[in-house]
C-alpha cells in the first residue's frame, strides 16, 4: 500500500508520527503493531483497520502468502549456502509481482517435470557437495579420531567382524540376519534399524561390501551423534531435509573409514605416475579397498579436488533392465562442470557412446561381475576432452537390474600435470555427445533417436536469417 501511494518510509513515517527504523521493522516483520498504531497506518494510506489486518491477499500476491505461511521456506535448506529466511522475505517484499511470477514459473516448472520433495531435496544436497568440492574436513578428522579411540588400524582393509564387534559390544546393536528374508516385500533392502531395541536387521542376501558399508554407516550415526536419520538403507523416503543431509554424513564417514584418506593419496599418487593407463593394475587397486566400484568412485570424488587440485569430475551413475531396454540415470555429481541436458527430466536419451552405458549394456551377455572400460571422451558441443572409465556390474539391489559408474576427469594442463598417463596417446579416443535429440554427431551408428533439438535450432536460425534479410529490405 506504501508504495502504490508512491509513499517512501520517511513519507510515512512524517504522516504518522511513527519512525522510519519502526515501520521499516514492521515490513520486514520483525515487529508487530498494537492496535493504536495500526489505526494510524490505516488512517495514513487510506484504508481501514479490517483490511490492514486481513489474512487474504489480492489474486496476485495469494501465492506468496501460500508460500509464507507454508513450511516450504523451513524446508528449503537456506542455512546451508549460508542464506537467511529473513533475507528471502527482504526479496519478495522488494518486488513482490516479479518474485510471484518468479515463484510460479518454478511451481510450474516442478509440476511439469513431475519433481518430488524428495528430488528437491536431493538437488539441493548435491549443489551443496559441489560448492565444497565434496570435500568435508571435519568428516575426514572425525574418522581418523574414530580409528585411534578404537585402535583400527587403517592402513589394513576392515573386517566385518571388526566393525560388527563396535556394534554390538560399544553401541548395544543386537544384529538380526533372518528377518528381512522372510518378507518378500522388502526383497530391495539390506538393512533396517529399530531404534527402540537397537536391531539391526541386515538382509542374508547382502555381501561382505554392502555389510561393510552397512556396519560403518551405523557406526557414523552414533559417533557423530545423529538422531535425525534414515532407518532403512537404501532409503524409502525422505521426511525433512536434514534426514537427508545426515545420511549423506553417515554415508560419507563410511566411504572415509572403508577407503582411508592417507593411503588412497599415497596408491593414486604412484599410480598417476605411470605413463600408460593399466587398467589391470587399476581393477586391482579397487578391489585392494572394496568390492564396491561404486564405493571407491564416490572416494575419489573426495580425494581428487582436494589432494590432487583436480576438480574438473563428474560421477554417473546408471540403471538398466535388459528387458526394459531402458537405462537411467539413478546419481549423479559434478564437481565445477556440468554436463546438460538431464536427459532423465526432458525424456531424451543419453549418448549411447559414452562408456559407461557401453558397459552397462554389455555385462548382461557376459558371465563377469565386474565390466571396467575406459576411453577419451570428446565432447562435439563444447570441445572438451575427459578421460572416463566405467565400472558395470549386477545392480546389488534389484534382481534383474545392472548398473554402471561412469567417472570422468577433464583433461586439462593441470590435470595432464598431476596424471602422466592423460597424455597417452594409445586410449582409444571417441567424439560423443550429451544426448541423442541434442547431438550434431552425422554419422553415429549409435544414435537411438533423431537429433530433434539440434534440428529446431537450425530451423530457428534459419528462419531468424530470412526475418533480417526481410528487415534489411524494407527499412
Amino acid at each position: 500500500m506504501r508504495t502504490d501511494k508512491n509513499l517512501s518510509l520517511f513519507g510515512l513515517a512524517k504522516i504518522t508520527g511513527l519512525s522510519k527504523s519502526y515501520l521499516n521493522e514492521i515490513e520486514k516483520g520483525k515487529k508487530y503493531p498494537k492496535r493504536d498504531k495500526i489505526l494510524l497506518l490505516a488512517e495514513a494510506l487510506e484504508t481501514n483497520y479490517d483490511n490492514l489486518v486481513s489474512l487474504k491477499l489480492d489474486k496476485n500476491l495469494a501465492p506468496i502468502g501460500e508460500i509464507l505461511q507454508s513450511n516450504i521456506l523451513k524446508e528449503i535448506p537456506l542455512d546451508l549456502f549460508g542464506i537467511k529466511e529473513s533475507d528471502l522475505i527482504d526479496i519478495i517484499a522488494e518486488a513482490p509481482l516479479k518474485v510471484n511470477a518468479f515463484i510460479s514459473t518454478i511451481f510450474e516448472i516442478a509440476k511439469h517435470y513431475n519433481l518430488t520433495k524428495e528430488s528437491f531435496f536431493l538437488a539441493a544436497l548435491r549443489s551443496y557437495q559441489e560448492a565444497n568440492n565434496n570435500f568435508f574436513e571435519d568428516i575426514e578428522n572425525q574418522v581418523e579420531k574414530f580409528a585411534k579411540a578404537y585402535s583400527i588400524d587403517l592402513s589394513k582393509r576392515l573386517s566385518v567382524k571388526e566393525l560388527e564387534e563396535i556394534l554390538t559390544e560399544e553401541y548395544g546393536y543386537v544384529i538380526n540376519n533372518e528377518e528381512l528374508s522372510e518378507h518378500k516385500e522388502l526383497i530391495n533392502l539390506r538393512s533396517v534399524f529399530v531404534p527402540t531395541s537397537k536391531t539391526l536387521l541386515v538382509s542374508s542376501e547382502t555381501d561382505e561390501s554392502q555389510r561393510l558399508f552397512i556396519y560403518a554407516k551405523e557406526i557414523a550415526y552414533n559417533y557423530l551423534d545423529i538422531t535425525d536419520r534414515l532407518y532403512t538403507f537404501s532409503w524409502i523416503k525422505f521426511e525433512r531435509f536434514d534426514q537427508v543431509l545426515n545420511n549423506f554424513l553417515a554415508s560419507y564417514f563410511a566411504g572415509a573409514l572403508l577407503i582411508p584418506r592417507k593411503s588412497l593419496v599415497e596408491n593414486l599418487k604412484v599410480f598417476f605416475e605411470k605413463p600408460t593407463f593399466d587398467p589391470i593394475a587399476f581393477q586391482k587397486l579397487i578391489a585392494s579397498y572394496t568390492d564396491s566400484p561404486e564405493t571407491f568412485y564416490q572416494r575419489l570424488t573426495n580425494i581428487l579436488p582436494k589432494d590432487f587440485n583436480i576438480k574438473n569430475l563428474f560421477f554417473l551413475r546408471f540403471g538398466y533392465k535388459p528387458e526394459r531396454d531402458d537405462i537411467k540415470l539413478t546419481k549423479e555429481l559434478h564437481i565445477t562442470n556440468l554436463l546438460e541436458p538431464h536427459a532423465n527430466e526432458s525424456n531424451e536419451h543419453y549418448c549411447r557412446r559414452w562408456i559407461s552405458l557401453q558397459t552397462i549394456k554389455e555385462i548382461p551377455n557376459t558371465d563377469k561381475e565386474h565390466l571396467f572400460d575406459a576411453q577419451v571422451s570428446f565432447y562435439e558441443h563444447s570441445g572438451v576432452e575427459y578421460f572416463t572409465i566405467s565400472s558395470a556390474t549386477k545392480d546389488p539391489f534389484r534382481k534383474g537390474y545392472y548398473r554402471s559408474i561412469g567417472f570422468g576427469i577433464m583433461i586439462t594442463p593441470n590435470s595432464s600435470s598431476k596424471i602422466a598417463f592423460l597424455k597417452e596417446e594409445s586410449i582409444k579416443k571417441r567424439q560423443v555427445g550429451v544426448t541423442c535429440e541434442s547431438c550434431r554427431i552425422t554419422d553415429c551408428k549409435e544414435r537411438v533417436a533423431p537429433p530433434k533439438t539440434v534440428e529446431r535450432k537450425l530451423r530457428f536460425a534459419q528462419t531468424d536469417e530470412v526475418v533480417s534479410h526481410i528487415f534489411e529490405k524494407y527499412k
